[in-house]
């Protein structure tokens, strides 16, 4: 598969401050690229430089081969974390103009547009702002789609029918960057790309992130009760699936939950991909793959 976008080896510094240190990443044709991490964390900084709106402090940016143009960005579908919508447009004003700035026909609003057709977008929820702009940036049928956050305050029913839009992007050939904090949405990916500070600190598909990471669960008649006691010891502590999992050290887990006389299963299980990443960003578990 030939590289839709590549970074080799990119940096950018702001000043004194490297916000991108020494990445590489490539998406192709056909596959969904997740990029995950905190904010703070890089990506949209990344993004910028794959699509030439920023220029690398070093390294090199291929789009489509070549050096990020005009030309090359016409042929992507970008959705910036501030949507890049005319807020005092209408949804089918925005809808025309951007058909014009690509050079296509405009054709029928999607069927999900309609009912807002005539609202102004800035008076619109966020969550439907957003659907507007993932609608408006598959409306070229762009060969690679760049997605920052594109599901962030969309309902789940929303969330789910982007994500089919997504794979179907993908399955007729185009390249999908997208980031999220959502770890459903990150199992979606093919492959999956973890920044932490600047840096790439693991790849891979969602199996090979998890790795050999490891949780402890704890099952417990008066789960509640053993939730308080753990949080207020300072464990980093979630309900999940009828019982509560938080990160290794479970004779730690076990002793804290004996010294206040609660009765529980306490047992080391395979991590799941937030326990992963989790570790991962914190540095318990680095990896370059």
């Amino acid at each position: 598969m030939s590289a839709l976008a590549e970074a080799v080896e990119v940096t950018r510094r702001f000043g004194r401050t490297v916000t991108v240190r020494s990445v590489s990443l490539a998406v192709a044709e056909g596959e969904v690229v997740g990029l995950l991490g905190a904010n703070g964390a890089g990506k949209t900084t990344l993004i910028r430089m794959l699509l030439g709106l920023l220029p690398p402090s070093s390294g090199e940016v291929r789009l489509f081969g070549a050096p990020p143009s005009t030309a090359g960005r016409r042929r992507v579908g970008y959705v910036p974390q501030t949507l890049g919508l005319y807020s005092d447009l209408t949804v089918a004003e925005n809808w025309r103009f951007t058909a014009r700035a690509f050079g296509r026909p405009s054709g029928s609003l999607p069927r999900s547009l309609r009912t807002d057709a005539s609202q102004l977008v800035g008076t619109l929820p966020l969550g439907k702002q957003r659907q507007v702009a993932f609608a408006v940036a598959l409306a070229h049928g762009p060969e690679l789609l760049v997605l920052d956050e594109p599901t962030s305050g969309v309902g789940p029913l929303a969330r789910a029918r982007s994500w089919e839009r997504i794979r179907a992007a993908a399955e007729q050939g185009a390249g999908v960057l997208v980031t999220t904090h959502n770890m459903e949405e990150a199992q979606e990916c093919d492959r999956l790309f973890v920044m932490a500070a600047g840096r790439r600190v693991a790849a891979g598909t969602a199996a090979a992130i998890i790795g050999g990471h490891r949780a402890v669960e704890v099952r417990a008649p008066d789960w509640q009760r053993a939730f308080g006691v753990l949080d207020g010891a300072g464990f980093d502590v979630r309900v999940h699936a009828g019982a509560l999992r938080l990160g290794p050290g479970a004779a730690a887990v076990s002793e804290q939950l004996a010294r206040h006389g609660i009765d529980a299963e306490v047992r080391t299980v395979p991590a799941d991909l937030e326990e992963a990443f989790v570790a991962i960003v914190s540095g318990e578990g680095a990896q370059a793959l």
